[in-house]
């Protein structure tokens, strides 16, 4: 290429992103193909700085691909090695969010919910999910769909987006009432460990934990994702032991007091709600979580004694 060898970068850049775009127009996939692979090797020769625009280019060009092409792996791949800026991190947050929106209209879930973990698009996640879950699983999974993604965001250390998706998640998905408390333990679970999260005291996760042990049983990945967020957020010290073990194999293993399907009195989850409490009152420089904790909790009581049909799960 004379303009490359000429180091004029943007020019032939610009040339070759119109290029690729003339030819996906026309069908011509391999051609736009090879030339969208171009315009990449052009942003890694000239050191090019990450900007919207180029990162917008590349969604553009991704979008247009044939999904199955292999190409199509390819491009992506080195996409996200260049925006990341050498930072060795996994790709630039709106690269992954405009790729995870691609995927989302082509319904491709999985792939979609990938991308928007490594964005900070929680609500375009949460959205993703409620249609995911509605289209393709089962109601009594609902729950399950967001438990894994805010459990995930946590790995990720991204607080911020796994309060995002599940409040905007719960809200907006037609199988869930308006909690908290939830009807599905396990929603009951997330919006306490939130919660605990912000305050960073081992002794509340570890009552959480113990207490929802059924719900968490439920896939054995949730085993594995605490493992990680309580070094994360609770000091807890990483495991020695297998692959598959850590904190919940060390809880007690007692039969929960009601089954783990029967819909149970308010009074249940404000047991739990009890004990994260006492545990706060407990700790130093929990003041204002524990004051929100007990607001809540009288909240609840209110309601529950306002309407005597308040059924929960805990």
């Amino acid at each position: 290429m004379g303009y490359m060898s000429q180091s004029k970068h943007t020019e032939a850049r610009e040339l070759m992103c119109s290029g690729a775009l003339l030819f996906f127009s026309h069908g011509q996939q391999n051609s736009a193909a090879d030339l969208s692979m171009l315009v990449l090797e052009s942003l890694e020769k000239a050191e090019v700085e990450v900007a919207d625009e180029l990162l917008e280019n590349l969604a553009k060009l991704f979008s247009l691909m044939d999904p199955n092409s292999p190409e199509r792996v390819a491009f992506v791949s080195r996409a996200l090695k260049w925006s990341s800026g050498g930072s060795g991190k996994l790709g630039h947050p709106r690269l992954h969010q405009l790729l995870a929106l691609t995927l989302w209209k082509e319904q491709n879930y999985c792939e979609s919910r990938y991308h928007f973990l490594h964005s900070a698009d929680g609500e375009g996640c949460a959205h993703m999910l409620v249609e995911y879950s509605t289209s393709r699983g089962f109601r009594s999974e609902v729950d399950m769909f967001v438990a894994q993604a805010v459990l995930q965001f946590l790995c990720l250390k991204n607080k911020n987006s796994a309060s995002v998706v599940f409040t905007t998640y719960t809200q907006k998905h037609p199988s869930i009432e308006n909690g908290p408390p939830f009807v599905q333990p396990l929603l009951n679970f997330i919006w306490f460990l939130l919660l605990a999260v912000d305050g960073g005291k081992l002794t509340v996760f570890t009552v959480l934990c113990e207490q929802y042990q059924p719900s968490l049983r439920r896939d054995p990945m949730y085993n594995e994702y605490l493992d990680r967020i309580g070094q994360l957020f609770f000091g807890v010290p990483p495991k020695q032991t297998s692959s598959y073990g850590g904190l919940l194999d060390c809880l007690p293993q007692r039969q929960p007091r009601f089954p783990s399907r029967q819909p149970c009195t308010g009074f249940q989850f404000l047991r739990v709600l009890a004990r994260v409490c006492c545990c706060l009152c407990l700790s130093s420089g929990c003041e204002g979580l524990t004051v929100a904790l007990i607001h809540i909790a009288l909240t609840i009581v209110r309601c529950w004694r306002k309407e005597t049909q308040l059924i929960v799960v805990c």
